[in-house]
């Protein structure tokens, strides 16, 4: 049967990004997923690092048979109570002005709408993001994204510029003393982004801790001298918290850390808990003002009541279950793991990321930091067959960083056995080398 499967699948999936895990996944629950042929699978991933209650969370199946059964799915210009509900406690957990709320299904359709408004607000065009960056897989989302995904596609939207990543571990700007000089790098980079604009800058798009670029966290600081920056030109700052918003950092959002509040949020993955839910959140006068211009973002799910009540609840079990601070101390212990096997395998380069959001970057030599394709790609397969499922990026520059996310409902056991799991995968790679 196994057999047949694959040979559906080969035959018939269009393949969308690197090659299927040959696992054929049967159920899941928990911190695990199970296989067809009864394998246990460890997932440190939260599935897409969306699933931050675990998978099949028991109030969140109680929630989707209820709601489904009494009210699934609206006319886009019909409202009803979980929407306004949810758009009314998700303002409830953010700083003034952010206020009113757009809930939509994913990632890159949120960003799209943010990017959209951007440009109506402002009037103007250009949008400047992170080289690195992950911000979907439409138009706008598209052209934002600079780690993946650029190649053969034709030209990008008109208008699209990409400044450097502020990374502490492979530094490019530097000062005395060796470390990352960020506020150099930063003024470079607006200085080429001024030398390229046609007077058009509209938003700078970020995410606070770039996930999908290696899990790189700009230093302390840093933020406030880009809001900075996007205020001296008359930008929006758009923050995309698709992976880090809703407690998995340890606050609710990672943005809190650096006293900046974004002009525009974007919302998705953590806020469904693995359900297909995002949202655009920001000040009544931007969207006044986006009113005003005839602002135009009418999907088929936009505020559908199903996934809205599905939020409600993650809402419900976040701040009942105080996640925020279960993400730090689950975060700490996984983050002395980590260290432990730093201080046993060579090839353990870098550790970074906060709370449940860890990157762990592997490297052939730590003094010159030389990276390997193969290194990482290998404690990958063998984390697998061992029983944990990782998630590796592998970029130029990278012999693959880890993005370490387990669900905030793990317990203390689960983040040992995977840690557990990743020494021994390491140390077998390790001596095959």
């Amino acid at each position: 049967m196994a057999a047949s499967f694959w040979d559906d699948a080969d035959r018939h999936l269009v393949r969308y990004g690197g090659a299927f895990t040959r696992e054929i996944i049967d159920r899941a629950e928990g911190s695990f997923v199970f296989t067809e042929d009864g394998r246990r699978v460890l997932d440190f991933t939260s599935g897409q690092m969306s699933a931050i209650l675990g998978h099949s969370h028991p109030e969140i199946v109680e929630t989707v048979r209820r709601q489904a059964a009494k009210l699934d799915h609206l006319f886009s210009g019909m409202l009803s109570r979980p929407v306004v509900d949810l758009a009314r406690r998700l303002a409830g957990t953010l700083p003034d002005p952010l206020e009113k709320a757009l809930l939509l299904t994913t990632g890159a359709e949120s960003n799209e709408a943010a990017v959209r408004m951007a440009k109506l607000v402002t009037g103007k065009h250009e949008i400047v993001s992170f080289a690195r960056s992950w911000h979907g897989m439409t138009q706008a989302a598209a052209s934002a994204t600079y780690s993946a995904g650029r190649k053969g596609y034709g030209p990008a939207a008109p208008g699209n510029f990409a400044i450097p990543v502020p990374n502490t571990y492979r530094p490019d700007f530097t000062d005395a003393s060796g470390g990352l000089d960020w506020r150099r790098q930063l003024d470079f980079g607006f200085e080429l982004i001024d030398a390229q604009s046609v007077g058009s800058l509209a938003a700078f798009l970020a995410e606070p801790i770039l996930s999908s670029g290696g899990v790189i966290e700009p230093p302390p600081g840093y933020f406030a001298a880009l809001a900075e920056k996007c205020r001296e030109r008359g930008m929006l700052l758009i923050l995309d918290e698709a992976q880090t918003g809703l407690c998995r950092t340890g606050t609710w959002y990672a943005f809190e850390r650096d006293g900046v509040v974004p002009d525009i949020l974007t919302l998705s993955k953590t806020l469904g808990a693995g359900l297909p839910l995002a949202a655009v959140l920001t000040s009544a006068a931007i969207e006044q003002e986006a009113h005003d211009r005839g602002f135009l973002f009418f999907t088929t799910h936009v505020s559908d009541p199903l996934p809205a009540a599905v939020g409600n609840t993650v809402l419900d079990v976040l701040e009942r279950d105080r996640l925020d601070a279960r993400a730090l101390s689950l975060g700490a212990l996984l983050r002395r793991g980590l260290e432990e096997l730093a201080s046993r395998h060579e090839v353990v380069g870098d550790i970074r990321g906060r709370g449940l959001l860890a990157g762990l970057e592997l490297v052939v030599d730590r003094e010159t930091k030389r990276s390997s394709d193969e290194l990482g790609a290998r404690v990958t397969r063998r984390c697998l067959e061992l029983g944990l499922h990782m998630n590796i990026v592998q970029l130029p520059g990278m012999g693959g960083v880890f993005r370490i996310a387990p669900p905030l409902t793990a317990s203390d056991e689960e983040i040992g056995l995977g840690l557990e799991i990743l020494d021994q995968a390491i140390g077998d790679v390790v001596k095959t080398l």
